[in-house]
């Protein structure tokens, strides 16, 4: 995959990790990039690329952007 791709239509399918007999559907994006931030918060996700390429869970999760996390601040007294 080139780093172009990831400016290219794509589609998240989510099937459901623990219901048999349901159906996925998948959510068109405008890109990769945003397919790919969407993915990092469902379950069991799956990317079709505007090439044909089925990108798997553990590749998402492996090349998506790092979650932001919910951060405290401390104040610290020198």
């Amino acid at each position: 995959m080139a780093p172009a791709d990831l400016d290219k239509r794509a589609e998240l399918t989510v099937w459901p990790s623990r219901s048999l007999g349901r159906s996925a559907e998948g959510r068109p994006f405008a890109t990769l990039r945003e397919a790919l931030a969407a993915a990092a918060e469902d379950a069991q996700p799956w990317i079709i690329t505007e090439a044909g390429d089925i990108l798997s869970p553990r590749w998402i999760r492996a090349n998506s952007p790092p979650a932001p996390c919910s951060s405290r601040i401390f104040n610290v007294r020198a």
